[in-house]
């Protein structure tokens, strides 16, 4: 992670939308630190610092340090809104998270050596099942991506979380079965029309759905 992750901020004197929209009006981003059995604090940030931060890639799993009042917060990102027709951020939520504090956290997986695979060199295609896995670990050891290798894969091969070497200290919270990450896949093959004597093969699709869980926070 990177270690340049402080954020400044001001406390916010009032809340609700009127004074939301004001602040945006004035190029700042509101917000709210929650958790550790502490009162909410609502602050708001710089609008350009804080799109940088969103735009430069690992938002979600990056520890910040928020500055407000003379006071340093350890947060955690855990939710944020984008306006639907100009993509500005309208609102973000950071959790509290205590020195040693072991998170619940949403990592993406980075694959590599697609030319070290042979079915991919035959033109199989790489079937990503998970583009992200939620793993358990301590909040000063999340890791930016999970690196998944696909050397020596060939068409029909199936990479489970159980092949992965996952950073030490580092646990998938789906702990009851070995879960599909990727998967190679034959090519499309395009042939001859079938003619009305040819019998249609049947197509069974079968896929795998993930439930996320999403926290609920008052929003201004």
């Amino acid at each position: 992670m990177s270690t340049h992750n402080t954020l400044k901020a001001q406390p916010r004197e009032r809340v609700g939308k009127g004074a939301s929209r004001e602040l945006r009006r004035n190029k700042m981003v509101p917000a709210v630190i929650y958790g550790d059995n502490k009162d909410p604090l609502p602050i708001a940030l710089n609008s350009k610092d804080i799109t940088q931060r969103l735009h430069s890639g690992g938002f979600m799993i990056t520890v910040f340090s928020i500055e407000v009042g003379g006071e340093s917060h350890r947060v955690l990102a855990k939710d944020y809104q984008l306006d639907p027709v100009r993509d500005s951020i309208q609102h973000i939520d950071f959790f509290r998270i205590t020195k040693g504090a072991t998170l619940v956290v949403e990592i993406p997986v980075h694959f590599e050596n697609e030319e070290e695979s042979p079915g991919i060199s035959r033109g199989g295609v790489l079937n990503i099942v998970r583009h992200t896995i939620e793993v358990e670990c301590r909040a000063s050891a999340i890791p930016e991506n999970i690196v998944v290798d696909l050397t020596g894969l060939d068409i029909g091969d199936s990479l489970n979380i159980s092949s992965i070497e996952l950073p030490e200290g580092v646990k998938p919270t789906i702990d009851d079965r070995d879960f599909t990450i990727a998967t190679i896949a034959a090519p499309a093959v395009l042939g001859e029309e079938p003619s009305a004597d040819d019998e249609a093969p049947e197509t069974e699709i079968i896929g795998e759905e993930t439930e996320g869980e999403e926290e609920d926070a008052d929003k201004d």
